[in-house]
């Protein structure tokens, strides 16, 4: 084994046995905290009900969840992944983060530097994410009226809609034949299903992704 493949090697096992210690982390801390306001007070929520709300919310965002990890997985890395999914807000703000920092970088996502720019980037992200935030709790009162403005109050609401338009214009302008079914496909749902959830769009929108770049690559039309 040569000295390269050795230092990958150890950089991969230090990725994943870090990132799984702090996914338990992330884990004990969330479920630790109503735990423990649990027992100190000694409140207990009723176990029916708190399965017949947990039940919808299950339905819902666990499907998303296994959704997200196969599809988020090979554009961010092992350590963009673990870093990303701690963190969390993935499709607002990791993912775009990521994929902008590979872009301006000229590396490709499954890669050895594609990792490293997603892995660096989306922990970038998280640490201006608290900075503003921090800033945001400390300033709100000034803030607030020029936030809820009805001047920039269009602006705000068309945000995301305008940070994921410039992402596709980049990646759609890379290879137009790839785009054209996902497009018209998710354009279909939205108006024959316009409060489909996001596990149906993601997975649908995936599948079709994956097999039309298949039939276009075995019939060498890319």
């Amino acid at each position: 084994m040569n000295e390269a493949t050795k230092a990958t090697t150890t950089y991969d096992e230090a990725i994943h046995r870090n990132g799984r210690a702090w996914m338990a982390v992330a884990i004990a801390i969330i479920l630790g905290v109503p735990l423990a306001i649990s027992l100190y007070l000694d409140v207990w929520p009723p176990l029916g009900r708190l399965a017949a709300a947990l039940l919808p919310t299950i339905m819902v965002f666990w499907p998303i969840a296994i959704v997200e990890v196969i599809t988020f997985t090979p554009m961010l890395g092992s350590g963009g992944t673990y870093l990303g999914f701690v963190t969390g807000n993935l499709s607002n703000l990791k993912v775009p983060a990521a994929i902008a920092a590979m872009q301006s970088a000229g590396v490709e996502p499954s890669t050895k530097e594609g990792e490293i720019v997603s892995t660096l980037a989306i922990g970038a992200s998280s640490l201006v994410t608290n900075a503003v935030l921090l800033a945001g709790v400390l300033l709100m009162s000034y803030l607030l009226p020029v936030l809820e403005s009805p001047t920039l109050k269009p602006a705000f609401a068309n945000l995301l809609p305008a940070l994921f338009g410039a992402l596709g214009v980049v990646f759609i302008s890379r290879n137009w034949k790839l785009s054209i079914a996902p497009l018209a496909l998710m354009i279909g749902l939205f108006v024959a299903m316009p409060t489909a959830p996001v596990g149906i769009l993601i997975p649908a929108g995936a599948i079709v992704s994956i097999g039309v770049a298949r039939l276009l690559y075995t019939r060498h039309l890319l």
